[in-house]
């Protein structure tokens, strides 16, 4: 190995040493520009209707009608992200999964397969609290905090990106304490497309995870009314406060009259810039008439282990 790769080797160390500084030290800073602005009018009624509306575009009411969603996805993590953050990406970990959503009782089970093994979620979140989260390794239970932590954090924004306005207007509206108003308009881009937005802005209260805040933004567009893309501050852990993050959905199919994204890719926007993750839904039924029994526990059982039907590719 010649000098100058060695250089080039040493450089890039640094960078990742003082990046993994960079991050707490956001968490401390006050006044500092944000690209996430909060709410300033908790009671605004245009933002109220915006939600509805958005909700109603998504199918909010074809959606009362579905118990249970079962659904995969597959993706790939972007280099050099789960050594900024290892607990919440877990990349050993959070490969392909299998993901079990019961409505009515707002429960979720998540089943990941990685390069380093299994791991198995339980979530329910109740009115106005934490919740409940279970994690399993490998068929062992974790008690680590982290590890719980970062496992509700994933549970509630992939609901968000899945669900959108719907899960506001609905279960997050029912549970937690929702403050919102409007933020302008802002045009984004994607497959190819420019899509003017309404930027709703959203103070929610308990947030993701175990969060006793969070901060989002849904970028509605002034078409049909769909979410293009969410922003969410990431309080949920110790070492992601003060992160700011924003996930586009794309590609929506249309099933059981709901609007499904099929497709998602996550940028990190503070503290720094950087693509973090590109996933995909590659399977989805519905109504099997799953119980809780079936999910609860560190593996699927009955009619919860079938994996999801597969999407058309």
């Amino acid at each position: 190995m010649n000098s100058s790769t060695m250089h080039s080797i040493d450089l890039t160390r640094r960078r990742l040493v003082q990046t993994s500084l960079v991050l707490p030290l956001f968490a401390a800073l006050e006044g500092c520009t944000t690209p996430l602005a909060p709410v300033s009018d908790p009671n605004s009624a245009e933002a109220r209707s915006l939600l509805q509306r958005s909700a109603a575009a998504h199918g909010v009411q074809a959606l009362a009608e579905i118990t249970d969603v079962n659904l995969s996805y597959d993706g790939k993590w972007r280099p050099v992200v789960d050594k900024l953050q290892p607990a919440l990406v877990d990349a050993g970990h959070r490969g392909r999964s299998e993901e079990r959503i019961l409505l009515r009782e707002d429960f979720v089970a998540q089943a990941f397969t990685g390069p380093s093994g299994t791991k198995h979620v339980t979530r329910r979140c109740v009115r106005g609290g934490e919740g409940d989260v279970h994690v399993w390794f490998d068929g062992e239970e974790s008690m680590d905090s982290d590890a719980r932590a970062a496992a509700a954090l994933v549970v509630d924004g992939y609901q968000l990106f899945l669900l959108g306005p719907m899960l506001l207007a609905t279960r997050w509206g029912a549970d937690r304490d929702l403050q919102m108003d409007l933020g302008g308009v802002a045009r984004i881009e994607h497959s190819h497309r420019t899509y003017e937005c309404d930027v709703l802005r959203v103070r929610t209260a308990p947030g993701m995870g175990l969060a006793a805040g969070d901060d989002l933004a849904l970028y509605i567009d002034r078409d049909e009314y769909l979410m293009r893309r969410v922003r969410f501050s990431l309080n949920g852990l110790e070492s992601t406060r003060g992160a700011i993050a924003e996930v586009d959905a794309f590609d929506h199919v249309t099933l059981r009259g709901v609007r499904w994204p099929t497709r998602f890719h996550e940028q990190l926007l503070r503290p720094l810039p950087l693509p973090v993750h590109d996933w995909m839904l590659t399977g989805l039924d519905f109504n099997r008439g799953i119980g809780l029994a079936e999910v609860s526990g560190k593996q699927f059982s009955g009619g919860a282990a079938l994996p999801a039907e597969a999407l058309p590719i």
